[in-house]
């Protein structure tokens, strides 16, 4: 202990002097740092989810939205590649749950394709979320990386197939 200028009694760590409190005084510390951990955590999650999400939203869409899952692979077919797909040979299913749901399937061999509503045998590559989310990732207002890693899409089959189907329909 010190004596400050004014003569009053200082105590040089601010901690030996709760040590030697009674121990309800230590527990009230121990409480008020709990509450002020907790607090910072608290908006340290809040922030890391807002940068998780800011990345996820799209205010200005450039082109025009789709509102369900048949339109949203109507317009992907739109995109089809040719010479992207040569040498590609993959079915690729699309189980979607909700409102709009139901299951889909695109075959592409060598530069062509086919597609069509209803489940196919052995798919190379199934994807399945919700018909919001399906919707959402098409409109490029969800990520599909996100998506994927926060579990609202699942990718069953060959993942290197999956990214093919990216390059083929841009």
């Amino acid at each position: 202990m010190g004596r400050s200028l004014s003569g009053n009694i200082t105590l040089p760590i601010r901690y030996e002097w709760i040590a030697r409190c009674t121990p309800f005084l230590r527990k009230k510390h121990k409480i008020y740092t709990m509450r002020r951990k907790s607090a910072f955590f608290a908006v340290t999650s809040v922030a890391m989810l807002v940068t998780l999400c800011a990345g996820t939203l799209d205010a200005t869409p450039s082109r025009q939205q789709n509102s369900t899952p048949q339109q949203a692979l109507d317009k992907r077919q739109e995109a089809f590649q040719a010479d992207k797909a040569r040498g590609v040979h993959a079915s690729y299913q699309w189980e979607l749950s909700g409102p709009n749901g139901g299951e889909w399937w695109l075959i592409v061999n060598n530069g062509t394709y086919k597609t069509g509503r209803g489940k196919i045998d052995n798919p190379n590559v199934t994807f399945v979320a919700s018909d919001e989310d399906w919707v959402a990732m098409s409109n490029n207002t969800i990520k599909v990386s996100w998506a994927y890693l926060t579990g609202r899409l699942k990718i069953q089959g060959s993942h290197s197939l999956a990214k093919k189907l990216d390059e083929i329909f841009p």
